[in-house]
């Protein structure tokens, strides 16, 4: 019966100190600390409603379209052009290296000279 509680304080608190002054609405930031401490159960459940500014992502009004954006943005390496784009970049600078370091690259037919 008391772990709830104190759970709640301890991630209150916490939350609390990691959050910076600018983002602490209505008091100080030391003053949201006493109220979680002193007043128990009431501090912890006030500061999580009132006392920080909650700030949404970037063009989304909030968690659900975040996830939604999230997975509309992702894309499969193998459909991604920049990653195929480094990748032959990848090869042809080593064809290159190969080149002018006398070796053959790997696309050439010829052996080696003995």
């Amino acid at each position: 019966m008391i772990i709830v509680p104190l759970a709640l304080t301890i991630y209150a608190f916490i939350d609390c100190l990691n959050t910076s002054e600018e983002d602490t609405k209505h008091l100080p930031k030391i003053a949201w600390v006493f109220i979680i401490l002193l007043f128990w159960v009431v501090g912890p459940v006030v500061w999580l409603a009132a006392g920080k500014t909650r700030h949404n992502s970037a063009g989304g009004t909030g968690p659900a379209s975040w996830q939604r954006n999230r997975r509309q943005r992702w894309v499969a390496p193998d459909d991604n052009p920049d990653f195929l784009k480094s990748l032959k970049d990848d090869k042809d600078a080593e064809e290159e290296r190969g080149r002018r370091d006398g070796g053959t690259g790997p696309d050439d037919k010829t052996p080696p000279a003995s």
